[in-house]
């Protein structure tokens, strides 16, 4: 019988995380439309695997835990904290984003009718 690998593992626990957060995110301010739950898991997921390692370690050494908990622990608690963090810091950058561009746009056709 073939075993995991500990690299094996830590991806499945940096996958396992990243989704976990990002359906949280979701579920926990319901968004706008399908369009927005969509960018929002992608962006979730996306971080929580991008991030999730360096947000691990940050989080088990701020507690005080890096000794008490393995890397496979290190590692879901990381992808789904970043997960979880990315829309709180992206969703009001592209709401602001959207509400400029709709001004421009409406400058825009004022511009042209008159």
């Amino acid at each position: 019988m073939s075993e995991v690998s500990q690299d094996a593992w830590l991806w499945a626990a940096k996958g396992a995380g990243a989704v976990a957060g990002s359906a949280v995110s979701v579920a926990y301010i319901l968004p706008q439309g399908r369009r927005e739950a969509a960018v929002r898991f992608a962006v979730g997921v996306v971080c929580g695997l991008v991030f999730g390692g360096t947000a691990g370690l940050k989080i088990a050494v701020e507690l005080g835990v890096e000794k008490l908990i393995g890397p496979v622990e290190t590692m879901l608690m990381g992808s789904a904290a970043a997960s979880l963090c990315a829309w709180w810091a992206l969703g009001p950058l592209l709401r602001g984003f959207e509400r400029w561009s709709g001004i421009f746009r409406n400058r825009r056709r004022q511009v042209h009718e008159d």
